[in-house]
């Protein structure tokens, strides 16, 4: 009977077929071996290497941000060279691909602190960076896990060993407008010779204060005196960066719609005489939420405005919300979804959690901050009237929840959910400038109403030297 196996197998005498069979298993035993060599990482062998597929740089006076997203974790190494300024980051087992070579063409000239950067194999197995620097910086290279539209992230953060001042920015931009005679403040009354008001400021501590002290306020039943000092608002444009915020079914981003209305929002309050606005995000970049409230603060803010345009799960959700700070729970199922997605906006913009906080004590100092919580709510109300003049309110009245970017112990501070970009057609009223401009307008009225009525006290005692 025929065998198939007869037919690929020749007669061979025993002791023949024995050497046979012990010359095949040589060839097979090697390939077996090569196989396992090559599964093993870092040989350099025909093994598929991590591949990037998607690099951003977020140039800005704060910091740099250069991020490189993949579909599988990076491991990575960094070090810095002197003689020139230069930072070296190496990543392992990292094919060169199209995405990651992009990366040189996205470092601009306005780069703060990066001039620019080289991409080679500088051994197998290991893909260097090399980047050049305008200024030493303090760089922070972290992995973020896969969240939202995003892979896994590897992140480098450039931060100056110096850290600009916002109030000195701040200070001169106001001392260039009023030599240039754009707009005279009025100034505090003062003995001959003394400095103006807001540049003696900047003679007070320049790290931020540990325990600021509010003024007192006045007692129930009377007024309060009005000084006649600059008022210094904070506007906060909300996400940024490597966090676009909620994005409408028209793919508006939130990011650009709270920027285009803080400007606005800006150049509103400071044509008025006797008011000054601070951007906290100056630029499409990120800033974590503890580090805007302690922006706010460092210019001395006498109110903080955060700018959002949200999303809710219904697209039917419409119409303009004002939030202040709860001491407890939130107002409604609302407030607790937005606060609560808005907190999360540090996992996304990412936030090297390695680093421990030098300001988390000062946020979690008295959070009661029963006064300033009523100073909220008091602006608050004053903006969301306003509000109601221009669009559909969401609620009638000022909400509350945990926000964590207005936890603020001594400054006044409000989220202004201008409208809900998850509708389309408050989507495309929001990309209409015309339409930011009213709504910057409303927000600036409603401001001037309440310092109307509690105008704030003098600086006595804002810092103090340790």
């Amino acid at each position: 009977m025929f065998r198939p196996s007869q037919a690929l197998t020749p007669h061979l005498p025993p002791a023949a077929a024995a050497r046979s069979r012990r010359s095949l298993a040589v060839p097979f035993a090697l390939v077996f071996l090569a196989i396992l060599i090559a599964a093993l990482p870092g040989t350099g062998f025909a093994q598929a290497g991590v591949q990037i597929t998607s690099t951003r740089v977020w140039p800005a006076q704060d910091y740099t941000r250069v991020t490189l997203e993949s579909r599988t974790p990076i491991q990575h190494s960094l070090f810095g060279l002197e003689n020139p300024e230069r930072l070296v980051l190496d990543l392992e087992n990292v094919d060169i691909t199209a995405a990651l070579n992009g990366l040189v063409e996205k470092i601009g000239a306005n780069d703060p602190y990066v001039k620019s950067v080289r991409i080679g194999r500088f051994k197998p197995g290991t893909i260097r960076l090399v980047f050049d620097l305008k200024a030493k910086v303090k760089p922070q290279a972290f992995a973020l896990a896969p969240v939202g539209d995003y892979g896994h992230r590897l992140v480098l953060d450039l931060y100056p060993l110096e850290p600009p001042d916002p109030l000195l920015a701040f200070l001169d931009r106001h001392q260039s407008q009023r030599t240039a005679g754009a707009d005279v403040v009025p100034p505090e009354r003062s003995a001959p010779g003394a400095q103006p008001p807001a540049v003696a400021e900047v003679t007070q501590a320049r790290q931020p204060p540990v325990a600021p002290e509010r003024p007192a306020r006045a007692e129930p039943g009377k007024a309060r005196p009005a000084p006649n000092r600059l008022i210094i608002v904070a506007i906060d444009a909300g996400h940024g960066g490597e966090d676009p915020g909620a994005v409408g079914r028209g793919g508006t981003y939130e990011k650009n719609v709270t920027f285009a209305i803080a400007k606005k929002l800006k150049a509103r309050i400071d044509q008025e005489p006797n008011m000054r606005a601070v951007l906290i995000r100056d630029g499409d970049y990120y800033l974590p939420l503890q580090m805007r409230m302690q922006k706010a603060r460092r210019v001395h803010a006498d109110l903080f405005v955060s700018v959002h345009a949200d999303a809710f799960i219904r697209p039917n959700a419409r119409g303009s919300s004002v939030f202040a700070l709860s001491e407890g729970g939130a107002t409604s199922v609302a407030a607790r979804w937005l606060a609560k997605r808005e907190n999360e906006a540090d996992l996304i913009g990412g936030v090297n959690l390695d680093v421990p906080d030098p300001y988390l004590k000062q946020t979690l100092l008295d959070l009661s901050q029963t006064a300033t919580i009523n100073d909220s709510l008091k602006v608050g109300k004053a903006v969301l009237a306003e509000l109601g003049g221009i669009n559909t309110l969401h609620k009638p009245r000022v909400e509350q929840a945990g926000f964590a970017v207005l936890k603020s112990p001594d400054i006044p501070s409000i989220l202004v959910e201008t409208a809900f970009i998850s509708n389309p057609h408050e989507e495309k009223r929001l990309k209409d400038s015309a339409y930011q401009e009213k709504m910057a307008a409303a927000i600036v009225s409603g401001i001037k109403r309440y310092f109307a009525k509690n105008p704030p006290l003098a600086r006595d005692r804002l810092a103090q030297n340790p």
